[in-house]
C-alpha cells in the first residue's frame, strides 16, 4: 500500500471513514456506494459501529492502490 495515499486519506478524514466521506473519496454516490456494499460488489471491508459503518483508513488507500494498479495492468494488456 502506498504511504502516500494512506497519509492523504489520514489528513483528510481522520482513521475511518464514514460512508459519505468514502463515497467522496471513491468518487461514488451514497446509495451506490450502499449497494455496492450490500451486493459485495466491492472489496473493501467496512464495519458497523454504533448505527453507523465506516471503513478503515489504511483499508480505503489499500483498495484505491490495487484500483489503480488494476487500471495500469488493462490499460498495458490493450
Amino acid at each position: 500500500m502506498s504511504l502516500l495515499t494512506q497519509a492523504y486519506l489520514l489528513e483528510k478524514y481522520g482513521p475511518r471513514l464514514n460512508m459519505e466521506q468514502l463515497s467522496e473519496a471513491l468518487g461514488i454516490a451514497v446509495s451506490t456506494l450502499h449497494k455496492r456494499i450490500g451486493s459485495r460488489d466491492i472489496d473493501l471491508p467496512t464495519y458497523i459501529d454504533g448505527k453507523m459503518r465506516f471503513a478503515d483508513t489504511a483499508d480505503v488507500a489499500e483498495y484505491l492502490d490495487r484500483m489503480r494498479e488494476q487500471a495500469r495492468r488493462e490499460r498495458s494488456a490493450a
